[in-house]
């Protein structure tokens, strides 16, 4: 495992976020990735770190977490470093992707955020994770 593996912001309230980490977990072959909800203790100790992103409604990963290093990228970006970290074909779909200009890319991130609890509904908490992938979230 890698000594300070990325983490994964989402939205703990929305089906797709929660849809999305539990693909996640299962294409992921290293399973190192973490995770945890923009609304968890972890969320808010990485928002107040980084008050350029007060009031972000977005997934948000965070590379070198807790660290002097900590770097952090939100929408379409933030999806895209998922993609890479996957590999395989997600990393190809992610390098095609990154084609298309970053402003292009976040304006689609943001019509698909705006209709995503209409689409897939919201959850009133975060899913309690599977026993075998319990460690990989952060409260």
């Amino acid at each position: 495992m890698t000594s300070n593996p990325a983490i994964l912001l989402y939205d703990g309230t929305c089906g797709f976020c929660d849809g999305a980490v539990q693909f996640i977990l299962r294409v992921d072959r290293r399973n190192e990735m973490r995770f945890a909800a923009l609304e968890s203790d972890f969320g808010a100790a990485v928002l107040q770190r980084h008050p350029e992103l007060a009031g972000v409604d977005s997934v948000v990963y965070v590379e070198n977490p807790e660290t002097p290093d900590e770097r952090v990228t939100v929408r379409s970006e933030a999806a895209l470093h998922v993609a890479q970290y996957l590999g395989g074909p997600w990393q190809a779909l992610g390098t095609v992707a990154r084609v298309v200009p970053a402003p292009v890319r976040d304006g689609l991130y943001d019509r698909f955020a705006a209709i995503r609890y209409r689409v897939f509904g919201r959850v009133d908490s975060c899913a309690l994770p599977a026993p075998e992938v319990r460690a990989r979230f952060i409260a």
